[in-house]
């Protein structure tokens, strides 16, 4: 879109200034006072549609445009503008009758390209390729259009060719260029993504310093940016957005978080939808509450990010919000066909099943298994037959195509599993696990299950052994980025098994790893050899020996500044109660000097938790605890009167 020279009253020169220094915003404000002194001023009108295209309000674009077609019905620009702000709007019906009042043979390319992005903003990709191949193949947007038909198809070789060939061309343009990390991402192929993402935002920065790339993670204060056009075409927001995706899923959970605060700074409600749902998904585990939030409302929004959907309703089973699923599915069953593919819609119906009718769930389970298994046995062969033919092209497909259906079958498979791990039938889960051995056994998640599950036969460690050590050696360098349960498990296990040489030199490995991170970091947080320590004096309390038990948990969160916290306070909490509960029946009596050192913990643990919540509450959840006795203080409290009145003890 170009800028109409119209000369018109004293106020031009000021609005040229603005606009030439890209205060739109600025220009907004006195073009608006001008239209309400002269209502049919055309040059306001032109010069505010401009302004409103150029900060992305195509919806206020779109009224002065139709505003100056009804002053000036034989100015063919206007009515070109009126489309494109119709279209950037999305609103593509409207968008489309627009293109017709396009009479002026001059128009007719600029016509048949619009009318193409319509088809294509509505997914009608047979009606977007018809009119892009009326295009003249010399044309430079013919490849590009072409290009992304050929993405939406699912060719992505074939797309990303396109792309690069537009590029030599037309040398070269961000867009592009994110086009073609987009192909390399679906493709994962993510260090070509990445190489082509970095290129887009270092240009970004040079050619563009007042976009404050980068900013907001260094903790400066920085105002928004705001959706100007010059934002959108450095095309930075995607390029951030597409690196997030990416380290997401690599798993470098803290890059993605970074790649979406190092983007240009917005107010929150200037933020497009794919930059929220990101947000939303990448900050669960930390702001669930806002994560749900704006994922439901970009679901009430159109469009929306395709995955929106899918993603909802997955955290919902996540959260255990099934009713809430089960309410978002009923209401949005028009989306079900076009967002949620058929193994989707099949999981999460077999999830809500779960909730009413266990067995049922179950059985749908199995038949989604046996679907995945036929389709792992099957491209098993087409991957031997590959290997046997030398044909590493096929063959990459096929181990690619393997992995894919093996992420889809974990799921699976672990929901499965817990319908009889919530009965605490392990055995019954152990035969789960068993049965998927053929194709699963070089999973993570799959081994650490089944690491789990001989552990808590509690006849089993010397196996649980055999599954947790190759987890805990991959990290062996650096222990602390194993779960502390993971560790905990392995210990006890050690312990079990007269093997207690080996679980305190782990013990010593993670204490040395902990100092060091102390000393690098005094402020962080550090849990893992708390939590260790916790599980074996659990372990120690349930086999009726509280006197060490009970001594080992009070040292484990020493220093209670640092080691107190709600998963820590959970483990301690219990071996209290057990032992309450025990003395009260008169099945066991403490000496003196450890009923002198649990009432000296609960001391400690007041004074140090006041802020400390004893119960993470769900984020959704109604009927919230009074703030007063969600706290480690408050329940401590408790403890010790309750010792008080089973001990006999006077304060």
């Amino acid at each position: 879109m170009t800028l109409t020279t119209i000369k018109d009253g004293e106020y031009t020169s000021t609005v040229y200034k603005l606009i030439k220094d890209a205060r739109y915003v600025d220009a907004i404000q006195i073009l608006s006072n001008e239209l309400q002194k002269h209502m049919k001023s055309r040059a306001a009108l032109s010069l505010l549609g401009f302004c409103f295209y150029h900060v992305q309000d195509f919806t206020s674009a779109a009224d002065c445009y139709e505003q100056l077609i009804q002053l000036h019905p034989e100015v063919e620009e206007y009515k070109l503008y009126y489309a494109q702000s119709l279209y950037g709007a999305c609103a593509f019906p409207e968008a489309m009758k627009a293109t017709f009042l396009l009479d002026n043979p001059t128009s007719h390319t600029k016509m048949i390209k619009l009318q193409a992005a319509i088809k294509y903003g509505e997914e009608e990709l047979a009606g977007a390729k018809t009119l892009v191949e009326q295009l003249p193949q010399d044309d430079p947007d013919y490849d590009v259009d072409m290009g992304c038909l050929l993405y939406k198809e699912g060719e992505y070789e074939e797309a990303c060719k396109k792309f690069v060939s537009s590029m030599q061309i037309l040398g070269y343009q961000p867009d592009l260029a994110y086009n073609i990390a987009l192909c390399h991402y679906s493709l994962k192929q993510y260090s070509l993504a990445l190489k082509y993402i970095g290129e887009i935002i270092d240009r970004g920065i040079r050619e563009h310093p007042e976009l404050g790339v980068g900013m907001a993670t260094e903790g400066l204060d920085v105002r928004s940016v705001g959706n100007t056009l010059v934002l959108h075409e450095t095309a930075l927001i995607e390029a951030f957005n597409l690196k997030a995706a990416i380290e997401y899923q690599l798993k470098n959970y803290d890059s993605a978080k970074d790649a979406l605060t190092d983007m240009p700074p917005r107010s929150e409600e200037e933020l497009d939808p794919v930059t929220l749902h990101n947000q939303a998904l990448m900050n669960m585990d930390t702001k669930p509450t806002e994560g749900f939030e704006k994922l439901a409302f970009l679901l009430q929004q159109s469009p929306f990010p395709p995955v929106t959907f899918g993603n909802l309703l997955l955290l919902y089973c996540k959260y255990e919000y099934f009713d809430l699923a089960a309410d978002v599915l009923a209401e949005n069953a028009h989306l079900t066909y076009k967002f949620l593919s058929p193994y989707l819609y099949e999981f999460l119906d077999a999830m809500l099943t779960c909730q009413t009718a266990p067995e049922e769930a179950f059985r749908k389970f199995d038949e989604i298994a046996g679907k995945l298994t036929e389709q792992l046995r099957k491209v098993t062969k087409q991957v031997q037959e590959s290997r046997h033919n030398r044909d590493d092209e096929t063959l990459k497909r096929s181990v690619q195509d393997y992995d894919e259906i093996v992420e889809r079958y974990i799921p699976v498979l672990m929901a499965q599993a817990k319908i009889y791990w919530n009965r605490e039938n392990y055995q019954m889960v152990e035969k789960i696990f068993r049965k998927s051995v053929e194709f699963c056994n070089e999973h993570d998640t799959w081994k650490l299950n089944v690491a789990h599950v001989l552990f808590m036969q509690e006849n089993k460690y010397k196996e649980a052994i055999g599954f947790y050590e190759p987890i805990v050696k991959k990290h062996y360098d650096n222990i602390l980025n194993v779960s502390a349960i993971v560790l905990a498990n392995l210990c006890v296990s050690y312990i079990m098994t007269s093997q207690n040489e080996e679980a305190e030199e782990l013990m010593r490995k993670i204490e040395k790893e902990e100092e060091q991170l102390s000393y690098d970091d005094p402020e962080k947080k550090v849990f893992h050899l708390c939590i260790v320590n916790l599980v074996i004096g659990t372990l120690y309390c349930a086999k009726g020996n509280y006197d060490f038990g009970i001594s080992r948990v009070i040292k484990s969160l020493e220093p209670y500044s640092k080691k107190l916290g709600t998963d820590t306070w959970f483990y301690a909490k219990r071996c209290f109660l057990s032992l309450l509960e025990n003395m009260s029946k008169h099945m066991i009596m403490l000496r003196d000097s450890v009923v002198q050192d649990c009432i000296q913990f609960l001391e400690h643990c007041e004074l140090h938790g006041k802020t400390v919540p004893a119960v993470i509450e769900q984020p959704l959840e109604e009927d919230r605890m009074h703030i007063g006795k969600n706290t480690v203080t408050y329940e401590s409290r408790m403890l010790k009167a309750l010792f008080y009145e089973v001990t006999g003890w006077n304060e």
